[in-house]
Parts: structure tokens; C-alpha cells; sequence
């Protein structure tokens, strides 16, 4: 897992970089990802969730579902858009 994160660190520079026109109001230390079962929210956090262990479960899951190839052009995240506001709520309080 530790070894991981340089490429998902990269993966998602590279995800900055290609960004849509949608994306280009990210402030600068974060990142847009995409969370939700059916219909995908979107949601802009602090880069420094990826060093969180919980978030860093979700990229683990969000690597097995999509790879790097992920459909709405950003990072989704496969987990419910209630979930995700729970766990950065609690990653926010830390």
C-alpha cells in the first residue's frame, strides 16, 4: 500500500493536468473526484486526504473497480456520495 502512492500521487497530477474545462475551478491543493453508486456527485478535497489510510482504502477500491481508466474523466471513487461526505467530514475534524 505504502508503495502505491507515488503512482496514485501521479495518476492523479496527471488527472489535474489533463482536467476539463469543468475542473479548472480545483483550487490549487486539491483535487476533483467523483463519488456515488448511480449518479456520481462531485466533490473537491485537500490533497492531503491521500495520505489518509481510510481514504487511501478508497483509492485501493476505486484502483480494483476502474484502474486507471476512470469514466467521468477524473477520480471516481466507487462508494456511496453519503459515505464519502461521512468519511471527509471525519477526515476534515482531524
Amino acid at each position: 500500500m505504502g508503495n502505491r502512492l507515488p503512482s496514485v500521487i501521479q495518476h492523479a497530477k496527471q488527472v489535474l493536468k489533463l482536467r476539463s474545462k469543468s475542473q479548472r475551478d480545483v483550487p490549487k491543493g486539491h483535487i476533483a473526484v467523483y463519488a456515488g453508486e448511480i449518479e456520481k456527485t462531485r466533490f473537491v478535497v485537500p490533497i492531503s486526504y491521500l495520505n489518509h489510510p481510510s481514504f487511501l482504502d478508497l483509492l485501493d477500491l476505486a484502483e480494483e473497480e476502474f484502474g486507471f481508466n476512470h469514466p467521468m474523466g477524473g477520480l471516481t471513487i466507487p462508494c456511496d456520495a453519503d459515505a464519502f461526505i461521512h468519511l471527509t467530514s471525519r477526515l476534515h475534524a482531524c
